[in-house]
């Protein structure tokens, strides 16, 4: 394979790697919240749930993308520190050659 092929490969398999570590991040973050945040909030009402416990979604979103970050980020810098990216891959962005006037 070409060193093109590697780098499309690659960015197609990071992409759902991302895309699973987000997933992934987000039910176990709904879970760790269903399981130990929500029986902690005490509810007025047994009819009307505390409004507190609907603002658990919004952030355990955003969480989840904040924390799949930072994971994809740790593991890809392994995966750098492992593998010699030029022998395999090609840039993706070149600089362009500067003209001479």
């Amino acid at each position: 394979m070409s060193k093109k092929t590697n780098t499309l490969l690659f960015m197609l398999g990071a992409t759902v790697f991302n895309v699973l570590i987000t997933i992934i991040t987000f039910v176990v973050l709904l879970v760790v919240y269903g399981r130990i945040v929500v029986p902690l909030i005490p509810s007025p009402d047994p009819e009307n749930p505390n409004p507190v416990i609907s603002w658990g979604l919004p952030v355990i979103f955003i969480g989840a993308i904040a924390l799949s970050f930072v994971l994809y980020r740790v593991i890809l810098k392994k995966i750098i520190k492992r593998i010699d990216m030029d022998k395999y891959f090609d840039p993706l962005f070149t600089r362009r050659r500067q003209r001479k006037n």
